[in-house]
């Protein structure tokens, strides 16, 4: 379906509730639209290669399905890594206690991969917005009381940055605090303005 607005229409390419909770913040109008892309890493592939890859395909792969000439696609991916390893969603609480133990007392790097993606030219903007994590030393109590009260095995690292998680830190190092969370948006604001978007006015 064209869009005859003179505004470019802006898709997230997610149904990540946390993402769409982020962008709801900068008050524009916008749709979701699940991408459809193989995420498995590439043999060898970096971490910041890998979400930087992703984030585009994601886009990409919405605008192939969707095949709207005038839009802005937000596509995002992230992975945490601990010792240059990538880490990721627990799934299973046994899973979520191994991860938050070998955490306890050390950095955890997050890299979360944005890239706009503008249809009207096919053209787009892509960064990785790096957040380090630094635990406390966590008891096993700490540890287990915390994972049965927030259950966060949808979540790479095996906690909520936005919740409870926070008193599992000892301090969050980075740029973007949104970003922790899944959408960097410091960086997609200046991308959004980059492509001519105003922001005059929660309705503009």
């Amino acid at each position: 379906m064209q869009n005859t607005d003179s505004r470019p229409a802006v898709i997230l390419a997610s149904t990540s509730r946390y993402r769409q909770q982020l962008l709801h913040k900068l008050r524009l109008p916008f749709t979701v639209f699940a991408p459809n892309c193989d995420e498995t890493p590439l043999a060898g592939e970096p971490p910041e290669e890998l979400v930087t890859r992703l984030a585009l395909s994601k886009a990409r792969s919405v605008h192939t399905a969707k095949q709207n000439d005038k839009a802005l696609i937000i596509g995002s991916d992230q992975c945490a890594t601990l010792n240059g390893q990538i880490i990721g969603k627990p799934g299973t609480h046994e899973r979520a206690i191994e991860q938050l133990k070998t955490a306890s007392g050390h950095t955890v790097r997050f890299l979360t991969g944005l890239c706009l993606f503008d249809t009207r030219d096919q053209s787009w903007q892509r960064s990785v917005v790096v957040t380090d994590v630094v635990f406390r030393h966590l008891s096993d109590h700490e540890i287990d009381r915390y994972l049965r009260t927030e259950q966060p095995y949808d979540c790479a690292g095996s906690f909520k940055s936005e919740d409870h998680g926070i008193t599992l830190f000892d301090r969050i190092q980075g740029d973007d605090p949104n970003a922790l969370i899944g959408l960097p948006l410091i960086e997609l604001y200046r991308m959004l303005r980059a492509c001519g978007l105003s922001f005059a006015s929660p309705t503009d």
